[in-house]
């Protein structure tokens, strides 16, 4: 299958063709949603913590004497029921990490991809560079290539152009950069518009058709 590749101005100036395993795959909205989840379930920092009747101080003896005083019987000031006391069932620090096969990842990634390229939202670009990390500058290819809307840029490898373009991108709220190596569902699903550059195709590639 065939994609037109753009410039920066938005004009067309060539076809590329792409490997239909990943731009016309089969979409499975359910394994999309189960790697949607599992990533927001990652980034859960999980450090909740309380203390329960071992770890908080004091108690070191029994308030009273077992018998004889006419009060309930109680063997340390720290238990659950006295105010300072320890907590019961209390929450520890933890992780909310999902397993998921690699190949189901990389199927919900290629249905993602697929459902971009097919609603026209996905744009290729020939090349994607500035002579300076100008703020001013990166928001006119933008305005020209997405209209304004808001978009993710997927550059193939980390060099001094990608440190233009981070530093030049950084301050626009409607959009962001990724490296094809970081690409994950979140990201693809949470941009209206995504922009590839042409020679990030063959590292994609490489990676969601690696079994």
């Amino acid at each position: 299958m065939e994609a037109n590749v753009i410039d920066m101005k938005g004009k067309k100036i060539d076809t590329v063709d792409l490997p239909g395993e990943i731009f016309n795959a089969p979409v499975n909205l359910d394994t999309m949603h189960q790697a949607f989840v599992r990533q927001l379930a990652h980034q859960r920092l999980g450090r909740h913590s309380t203390k329960g009747r071992s770890e908080v101080s004091g108690g070191g003896r029994k308030p009273w004497r077992q018998k004889g005083t006419g009060r309930a019987r109680q063997g340390s000031i720290r238990a659950a029921q006295w105010v300072g006391g320890g907590k019961i069932f209390t929450p520890k620090p933890r992780s909310y990490g999902k397993k998921m096969p690699k190949k189901m990842r990389h199927a919900a990634l290629r249905s993602a991809i697929t459902i971009k390229h097919s609603s026209e939202d996905m744009f290729i670009v020939d090349e994607f560079s500035l002579k300076e990390p100008k703020t001013r500058m990166m928001a006119e290819v933008l305005e020209k290539i997405t209209g304004g809307q808001n978009c993710l840029i997927i550059y193939p490898k980390r060099d001094e152009n990608y440190e233009f373009l981070v530093r030049a991108i950084k301050n626009l709220p409607k959009a962001n950069i990724l490296l094809a190596d970081y690409l994950n569902i979140r990201d693809l699903l949470g941009h209206e518009k995504v922009i590839l550059v042409k020679s990030g195709l063959d590292r994609i590639s490489e990676i969601l058709l690696r079994e």
